[in-house]
């Protein structure tokens, strides 16, 4: 038996819609699936479901997915795609235009935050910016 593990999204009547535009956006991404109610689909390798669950529920920042990029080029991409007609937030979030929020950040930036005294050099460059700023980050 498969113990699989994976994030379902919860759209009004837009899962199709919204699953193209990631996997438009993503590396190595498909739809594996669909119809009227679920489409299945990997994101750069990882499986998410879309669900058309109407408009009870809405998404918030209290769940987003971390974008780790290996240079301020992968930054700018995923920063510039996933804020079309999304709306731009404070030290790397954002919210894309279906309210998924995200956080586009450095590569390795949760192993240089265990620092104590890096960690508070980073929080300081960090917290003025929108979009991350790879090198600044990384020479903190």
């Amino acid at each position: 038996m498969k113990n699989e593990i994976y994030p379902c999204l919860w759209f009004d009547g837009l899962a199709y819609e919204a699953a193209e535009f990631y996997c438009s956006v993503f590396p190595d991404s498909e739809i594996l699936e669909t119809n009227p109610v679920v489409t299945l689909f990997i994101l750069n390798g990882n499986k998410f479901m879309a669900l058309n669950g109407g408009d009870m529920f809405k998404f918030n920042e209290s769940v987003s997915f971390v974008v780790e990029c290996e240079d301020q080029e992968r930054i700018d991409y995923y920063w510039e795609k996933l804020t079309q007609e999304g709306e731009e937030s404070m030290c790397g979030w954002l919210k894309d235009k279906y309210g998924v929020s995200w956080q586009i950040v450095p590569d390795g930036l949760a192993e240089m935050l265990k620092d104590g005294d890096k960690a508070q050099r980073i929080f300081q460059v960090i917290s003025p910016m929108r979009k991350l700023d790879y090198s600044a980050i990384k020479n903190a």
